[in-house]
């Protein structure tokens, strides 16, 4: 049995067709016992049956194997769990006959506490705490509630019978063919669901209510939540049912089952998971109160909504045939999810907010210790750190870049057609690139395997040199090296107006344009004219590439070219998306030490009129990491540079105010929140008054106006800005509230505020309560965002509680957040030593990438730090742009 040890798959010599599953989980003392009955294909000579089982203590006695054919049963010699590696090996004297037989076994297990596999979530009902009892099995833990073969590729059929307390309500995968009610338990049994993976199997048994519709063609969409909550569910699901219409009619397929329940779990480790008919949500992912949720709460409810039920197709219908291939599941759902709130809410322009997703992913593949998209998956254990950026935002935006290329329509067409063939089965990447290429004519394999089976992406640098424009691509690298990756790269450029946009595929390290031949204009004296040949009435006074940011990759403009821009952006000539990509090429290249820091800032400057959502919003988040590396670098001008941002943010806040505006547009209520946080941070004063103004106001009557859910967060931000240890009035106040709030968007919003004191006692205290029973254990990562003040004490708290920290997380994905929210603000040499000599030791699989990420930012602040301080004239220049006033 030694043989099957070690193995990062399970051997196919035998495969499941069918599972028949019985569950009766006991939610006083938070165990359950089952059995399971499997049609198994033995497809080739063994004695022995490998399937996945951890943490399940197996009835040796109750297993066997009986052969359809022959009414055989075969006992088995021996019958053992290898827990290292997850399997349970049944071991048989004689030779299974080939062909179909069931495998019986009988088991018992624990409801954990961890979030994954079979587990507890708590609730309280009329002032009492109860258990419910929750499935969560992405990627590899639904052997943690049956013996099964738990790989995506392993597809069979679910037949589940639940035996649970008569009042409770049990939820699976497929509608209730039968409920017999004896006494205080109830046996529910299901329709048997149709062929799909172990890892979206769902059973969920608690108290709840639920909100109720039906799509244009029959399709029953519940959304349940706790009790009293009701109404809060209504938006998730009018989203729904609108979604599932969309997708029936984008995809050609119609929605496989024949309901859908989505459901908030007090407990949940991700933000949703998108089980078969069975869709398990945050409470903040899927709940909306009208009056206590910002307009970002709502947006998030709809991507998220969008998100999964675009798995449906793609994920749970067409699955990936291994984890190597999680992002053709991630990546589509999360693009296919703009495209779903963009129909539903043209207003909220969500195609311009889908630049957050792009350069979350061009951050982490920015770094060396990045991975390609498709990533070799070894062992279990590895999985949960790839569902990052990488999986779902690169994944995303290559998808974005693919479709702009092939356009809408064949795009979509052949996605159809790749989805019909390969219904109910798996595939991988090269099935789509074969489906892609054939609908569109295009080499799509050829042009894709470079930005899915290589890390990182490119920077394309451009100038222009005796009327031609120069290109050559290199990697980018955010530590300043060079990588030495090569791209097919479809480019994208405009001269002076978009009317006049052309493109081309780099394939070459170095390309060359003849600009009034490819571009109809000409230079000189480094500035472009319009030429004869040029397109009519277009002003040819700059040159953009990458047009509306559709492309994974940065471009860098020589001096001149970058010069016009910037112009360009003051007369704003320029879209939102290009406005948004030059100022975050920008800041990646400084990071990068390939532009000073100084001219970052005057471009920053050209931005002082901006007020699109999406740009002005990444003009704060560059704004956030720029004071961090100035308080590194030059700390004597740290008040300059944060003066800087006042100046430059006061003229949206002005426009904006405190209140909302009858009729003002959702993307106004989002960014008035930032805004202020951001004045609030950087200490303006009258922003911190008027926050404690109004939240004062709001501890005197809770339905006060003058507190709407926007400007929650940059009022708590505000007033933790002036607690401290002798003056902690205000924070005995924000901790109330979120005792006494039962809406988890408003906890979150508390949690993420309360470590703003720039105090390092009250700062400990936030961090201990943290890990307190007054935190889900999900939202503890909420609270872990430190000012600069409180990265040393952050970094002191995580070493003396690291037992705790890994024994609480360390089975989840949540355990790296930990690691990378305390880590990676550091910014110096040292603290690399420190934090690799403190992991030494403590370093395993589930963190492993994430730690070395986190070192290699430390790195690169390091080295940009050093950078800064070595600028000339530093002093002059931020000083002459912090007194400029920009409203």
């Amino acid at each position: 049995m030694a043989e099957f040890k070690g193995q990062p798959r399970l051997p196919k010599f035998a495969l499941p067709r069918r599972y028949d599953i019985k569950l009766k989980p006991d939610l006083h003392s938070c165990k359950f016992s089952g059995s399971v009955s499997i049609d198994t294909d033995i497809v080739s000579d063994t004695r022995f049956i490998v399937l996945n089982a951890a943490d399940l203590t197996v009835d040796s006695g109750s297993v066997s194997f009986t052969d359809t054919k022959s009414s055989k049963v075969f006992q088995p010699s021996n019958v053992e769990i290898f827990e290292e590696d997850e399997i349970l090996v049944v071991e048989f004297a004689e030779t299974l006959p080939i062909g179909v037989g069931v495998l019986a076994i009988g088991f018992e297990g624990i409801l954990n506490d961890k979030m994954k596999g079979f587990y507890r979530s708590t609730y309280e009902h009329n002032g009492e705490k109860k258990n419910m009892a929750v499935t969560q099995f992405e990627p590899v833990d639904a052997r943690r509630c049956f013996p099964c073969w738990d790989e995506p590729a392993c597809k069979a059929t679910f037949k589940i019978t639940l035996d649970v307390p008569s009042e409770l309500v049990a939820l699976s995968n497929m509608p209730v063919i039968e409920e017999k009610v004896d006494g205080h338990l109830k046996t529910v049994s299901y329709q048997e669901s149709p062929i799909m993976s172990t890892y979206l199997v769902a059973i969920v048994v608690g108290l709840f209510d639920y909100v109720e519709d039906h799509t244009s063609d029959g399709i029953k969409v519940r959304v349940y939540c706790q009790v009293g909550k009701a109404n809060q569910g209504k938006f998730a699901l009018h989203v729904a049912v609108k979604t599932l219409e969309l997708y029936k009619e984008y995809f050609a397929v119609p929605y496989p089952l024949p309901k859908l329940d989505m459901i908030a779990i007090p407990d949940f480790a991700a933000g949703a998971m998108e089980n078969y008919g069975l869709v398990t949500y945050r409470e903040t992912a899927l709940l909306y109160d009208d009056q206590h949720s910002a307009a970002a709460n709502k947006q998030r409810v709809a991507t998220v909504v969008a998100h999964e039920l675009a798995h449906q197709w793609f994920g749970n219908l067409v699955t990936m045939e291994w984890w190597t291939h999680l992002w053709l599941n991630e990546g589509f759902a999360t693009w296919v999810s703009y495209l779903a709130s963009d129909s539903l809410f043209p207003e909220w322009k969500v195609w311009t907010q889908f630049l957050d997703e792009s350069v979350e992913g061009l951050r982490l593949d920015g770094l060396e210790e990045s991975h390609p998209i498709e990533v070799e998956i070894n062992h279990a254990s590895e999985i949960d750190e790839i569902f990052d950026a990488i999986s779902y935002r690169k994944g995303a935006s290559v998808i974005r870049m693919l479709q702009s290329y092939l356009g809408a329509e064949s795009f979509q067409r052949s996605l159809a057609s790749y989805i019909k063939k390969h219904a109910y089965s798996n595939a991988k990447t090269e099935d789509l690139w074969a489906a892609l290429g054939e609908g569109s004519g295009q080499p799509v394999n050829k042009l894709m395997n470079s930005w899915t089976k290589q890390q990182g992406y490119p920077v394309v640098s451009v100038k222009v040199k005796d009327q031609k424009l120069e290109f050559e691509q290199s990697q980018f690298l955010s530590s300043g090296s060079r990588g030495d990756g090569q791209w097919i790269i479809p480019i994208t450029l405009c001269c002076g107006s978009y009317d006049n946009r052309k493109s081309l595929l780099l394939e070459r390290k170095s390309e060359t344009l003849d600009l009034h031949e490819y571009l109809g204009c000409s230079i000189t004296n480094n500035s472009l004219t319009e030429s004869k040949t040029g397109v009519k009435g277009a002003s040819c006074t700059w040159i953009k590439l990458n047009v509306d940011q559709t492309g994974f990759y940065r471009v860098k403009y020589d001096e001149h070219l970058a010069a016009r821009l910037r112009h360009a952006i003051e007369k704003n000539y320029l879209s939102a998306t290009d406005r948004f990509g030059i100022l975050d090429d920008s800041f990646a290249l400084c990071m990068a030490r390939q532009q000073s820091f100084v001219s970052l800032l005057t471009l920053m400057g050209a931005y002082r009129e901006e007020l699109d959502y999406t740009v002005l919003s990444n003009l704060i988040t560059v704004s956030y990491k720029l004071v961090r590396i100035a308080a590194d670098a030059v700390p004597e001008l740290l008040e300059l540079v944060k003066q800087f941002f006042i100046s430059l943010f006061q003229y949206s806040a002005e426009k904006l105010g405190w209140q909302p505006k009858a009729g003002e547009s959702h993307l106004d209520a989002m960014l008035r929140g930032e805004v202020l946080t951001a004045l609030a941070i950087y200490g303006h004063d009258s922003t911190l008054d008027e926050a404690s103004r109004r939240f004062h106001a709001f501890l005197d009557d809770r339905n006060t106006p003058l507190f709407p859910p926007d400007i929650r967060k940059a009022a708590y931000v505000g007033v933790m800005q002036r607690v401290n240890a002798s003056n902690r009035s205000d924070y005995e106040s924000l901790l109330r509230v979120y005792r006494e709030s039962d809406l988890s968007q408003e906890k979150t919003r508390v949690l993420s505020s309360l470590a703003s004191s720039p105090d390092p006692k009250i700062i400990l205290e936030v961090l201990n309560f943290l890990l307190s029973s007054e935190v889900r254990s999900q939202d503890a990562v909420f609270g872990l965002a430190v000012g600069i003040e409180g990265r040393e004490v952050a970094w002191t708290w995580l070493k003396d509680n690291w037992e705790h920290i890994s024994k609480t997380w360390g089975s989840g994905f949540l355990i790296t957040r930990f690691v990378s929210a305390i880590v990676s603000p550091f910014a110096s040499f040292e603290k690399v030593k420190e934090i690799e000599e403190f992991f030494a030791s403590r370093t395993k699989p589930a963190i492993a990438r994430t730690l070395k990420q986190s070192i290699e930012r430390v790195n690169i602040n390091a080295k940009w730090v050093q950078s800064v301080q070595s600028e000339k004239d530093l002093a002059e220049a931020v000083t002459e742009l912090a007194h400029r006033k920009y409203f």
